[in-house]
This record gives structure tokens, C-alpha cells and sequence, in this order.
């Protein structure tokens, strides 16, 4: 019988216990945390993205910062923002919503952020530690660090499995693969170039799905599934999945855990 990770029980979870630390640090410094959430343009995705992190900012009690710039912001005044808000001691974490326009230096802007500021992860110094043995930083990128969280709380065990990452985008695939091989996994990461990617994967025992393309994910069975894409057409299983909310319901008879983090 199959198994379901229910992520919006785990994320109700994890609020809770965020807004009692928000509280206690309230009680303590008489001060909330501050996020600052840096928005350039009017894409419809980040517009979205970024309402359910000032969503959850309200619902925890941290307080939301909110810089939303035209795109067709110059590179020179954005970087300006975030050494402005890097500067400013109300702000204790700077997140800019990628992607970036075009013209703007996506690099440059994430760089200039303070590496004590930079929530997201996606600082080189953080991005560095996190891929050194031993060292540990300050802060991880978040759908990374939530697929684990899942994983954790779910009770399963991530050393001595073989686990493999569809996808090596920055922002997911690179740094979820390095998370499990610091929790001890033996990782393999499967991308659009890689040839019979459906052997790799029948064989492994945890699947983190990030490719953002249909039909990447090929497996005959498997034991677990996390899928960060935005819908189920980027898993093509031989099983029956329904999307539905937070999670794919999975009609089968092997012990199988599937989920869609992103809700």
C-alpha cells in the first residue's frame, strides 16, 4: 500500500514552530526578524512566488520588507537596493526573486548580498561551504533544504541510500544533491544530456525531481519520490498519479512515498 508525505501537514508544522521562535525572539530583543523580498518586474510565476513569501512572513509574524523595482531597472541602481538594505539594521534577510531581467548581471546581484543576509543560499561563499566536507553555512537555499525537511520529518533514512537529482539547476538540483551527500547519500544526478536515464533511475532508492521538463522521470518502481516541479506531467510513471494540492496520490501496491513539494 502505498505511503503518502503529506507536505502541507509538515509545512503547517513548521510554521508553528517558526512563529514560536518569532515570538520568543520578540519577547527576548523586543524585535522581529525582517525579511526584505526584491522584486524586478511583473512576471506572473515570481509575482506569485513572492506573495506566498510575504504570505508566510504575516502568518509567522516576521516582518515582510517589500521592494518591488520596474524590469526595466538599471543593474547599477538594483545593486544599489540591496547594499541599501544590506546596510539597514531592520533588514536580517535579503531575497531577490529570480530570475532576473535579462540586462541585469544575475551574478553580480547575488554576490553583492550580505553573506549574513543572504537567506536564500545562493551566496558563492554559502554555495562553497556547502560543497566542502566539514564545513557547514550559514544559510541553505530553501527547496533544497525543503525536500530534506520532507524527507527527515517523514522518517526516512537518507545514509546508505542510492538517491538520484533530476535536474542541476542552481537554484534546486546542485544543491539538493550535495545536501544528501552530506547526509551520507550515494547521489547520481540525471539531466537532459545523460544517456538511458531510465536505468539510473529504476535503480534508485530516493528520486528528487527538478528537471522543470515533462516526462524526465521514467521509472518502472521505486521506493521514494519528491517531485519540485509544478505539475505532474514532469513525472511519466508506470503507476497511476493523480495531482492533487500537495501531494500525488499514487494507486499501486508497492511501498511507494510520492510528493510535490512545491505545495
Amino acid at each position: 500500500m502505498a505511503k503518502i508525505i503529506d507536505g502541507k501537514a509538515i509545512a503547517q508544522s513548521i510554521h508553528s514552530e517558526i512563529a514560536q521562535d518569532v515570538t520568543d525572539l520578540s519577547k527576548k530583543y523586543g524585535k522581529v526578524p525582517g525579511l526584505a523580498v526584491v522584486i524586478v518586474g511583473e512576471r506572473k510565476d515570481s509575482q506569485t512566488y513572492v506573495r506566498m513569501k510575504r504570505k508566510a512572513c504575516a502568518e509567522v509574524g516576521i516582518k515582510s520588507i517589500n521592494v518591488d523595482l520596474p524590469g526595466d531597472v538599471s543593474e547599477e541602481n538594483l545593486l544599489d537596493t540591496v547594499l541599501d538594505l544590506n546596510a539597514n539594521s531592520e533588514v536580517h534577510g535579503i531575497l531577490v526573486q529570480l530570475p532576473l531581467p535579462r540586462h541585469i548581471n544575475e551574478e553580480k546581484i547575488l554576490s553583492a548580498i550580505s553573506i549574513e543576509k543572504d537567506v536564500d543560499g545562493f551566496h558563492p561563499l554559502n554555495i562553497g561551504k556547502l560543497a566542502m566536507k566539514g564545513r557547514e553555512p550559514l544559510f541553505v537555499p530553501c527547496t533544497p533544504k525543503g525536500c530534506i525537511e520532507l524527507l527527515q520529518r517523514s522518517g526516512v533514512s537518507i545514509s546508505n541510500k542510492r538517491a538520484v537529482v533530476v535536474g542541476r539547476s542552481n537554484i534546486v538540483g546542485l544543491p539538493v544533491a550535495l545536501l544528501l551527500i552530506k547526509l551520507d547519500a550515494t547521489v547520481t544526478m540525471v539531466h537532459s544530456k545523460t544517456p538511458d536515464p531510465k536505468s539510473i533511475i529504476s535503480e534508485a532508492d530516493i528520486i528528487i525531481a527538478a528537471a522543470g521538463q515533462a516526462n524526465m522521470v521514467l521509472p518502472n518502481e521505486f521506493n521514494l519520490i519528491i517531485s519540485v516541479g509544478g505539475g505532474s506531467n514532469e513525472l511519466q510513471l508506470n503507476i497511476k498519479c493523480t495531482f492533487v494540492l500537495n501531494v500525488f496520490y499514487v494507486d499501486v501496491s508497492n511501498d511507494v512515498m510520492c510528493v510535490n513539494s512545491k505545495y
